[in-house]
C-alpha cells in the first residue's frame, strides 16, 4: 500500500444522524478511532477487490508543517471491474475516481464520509452501462462504510 504525504484542506462541517447527507456527501458515525475505522475499511475494501491506491493522513501532513489537525485520514480505493466502465463512458469522470473516502474526528465522534457515487451521474454523460456501475458502487460503498464503521 502507498502512503502519501499530501497536504490539503477539507472543510466538512457535517454532523447529525448516523447517516446524514451534506452537499452530496454521504456521512455515519463510526465505532473506534479514526485510525481503527480507516484500518478496517482497508481491509473490507480489500476483501472486496478493491485496489488500495492511498491512505493518506491529513493530520500527520499538517504536524510535518508544525499545524495542529484532528485527525483526519483519506483512504483511496477502487475496483477497476465498477470503476472502468463509468471512465470508458465519460473520460472526465477520472478525475473522481478512484473513490475516495474520508474519516475524521468531530469533537468526540468518529465520523465516515464519500461523495454520493450517484452524484457521478449527473455530473458526467453517461451510458447505461455505465450508470448500473454507479449502482454497483453506491452499493458496495454503503456495505463497506457500513462494515468500517462497526468494530469487529
Amino acid at each position: 500500500m502507498k502512503y502519501l504525504g499530501l497536504t490539503g484542506a477539507v472543510a466538512l462541517g457535517l454532523a447529525g444522524p448516523a447517516i446524514a447527507a451534506d452537499s452530496q456527501m454521504l456521512t455515519k458515525n463510526a465505532e473506534g478511532s479514526v485510525d481503527e475505522v480507516a484500518s478496517r475499511l482497508v481491509d473490507v475494501a480489500k476483501q472486496a477487490g478493491a485496489m488500495i491506491v492511498a491512505r493518506v493522513d491529513h493530520a500527520q501532513n499538517a504536524a510535518s508543517v508544525e499545524a495542529d489537525m484532528p485527525p483526519t485520514v483519506l483512504v483511496i480505493f477502487g475496483n477497476p471491474k465498477i470503476g472502468t466502465p463509468i471512465i470508458q463512458s465519460d473520460r472526465k469522470a477520472g478525475l473522481d475516481l478512484p473513490i475516495r473516502v474520508l474519516i475524521w474526528q468531530e469533537g468526540e465522534v468518529t465520523k465516515i464520509g464519500y461523495l454520493d457515487p450517484t452524484v457521478l451521474a449527473s455530473r458526467y454523460e453517461l451510458d447505461e452501462g455505465a450508470k448500473a456501475s454507479i449502482e454497483k458502487m453506491a452499493g458496495a460503498l454503503n456495505k463497506l462504510t457500513d462494515a468500517a464503521a462497526t468494530a469487529r
